[in-house]
């Protein structure tokens, strides 16, 4: 009874979340896809074996992966997939422990946002869109 409120709101409050956790990975995706050789050379400059592939699975899991997700389409195994990619990414390009001065605590931060990151796509995976989504119709 004291959460009635919000099972009364949960599938609104679902796709709120869907949106805001998706907002980062949709608009940097968007951003590398407009920018593809950008994108390619940063990967290369992180010593990204393939960069101009590393660019494309990039995009994909962003910005194509991320959409997919603000519309509630195959949400709970995509949300999986996209944890494991934001771990990946934490681990490849915020290894703040290699790193010192103003670096490491700036990738430390972003580092540990990766992972709360993951708490939310694995709340997700767990939850599902609720209503307002693909999945549901």
């Amino acid at each position: 009874m004291r959460y009635a409120l919000f099972e009364n709101q949960r599938d609104a409050l679902l796709l709120v979340a869907r949106l805001l956790l998706m907002l980062l990975f949709v608009l940097f995706g968007f951003s590398k896809l407009t920018d593809y050789t950008g994108t390619s050379a940063y990967m290369a400059a992180e010593g990204l074996p393939l960069p101009m592939l590393a660019a494309a699975v990039v995009i994909a899991m962003e910005f194509f992966v991320g959409l997919a997700i603000v519309l509630g389409f195959w949400t709970r195994p995509l949300a999986l997939l996209l944890a494991l990619y934001t771990l990946g990414t934490a681990l490849v390009a915020h290894h703040y422990w290699t790193m010192g001065g103003a670096d490491r605590m700036a990738n430390m931060i972003n580092f540990y946002k990766n992972l709360s990151i993951i708490g939310g796509l694995l709340l997700l995976c767990l939850t599902g869109p609720g209503r307002y989504s693909i999945d549901r119709r």
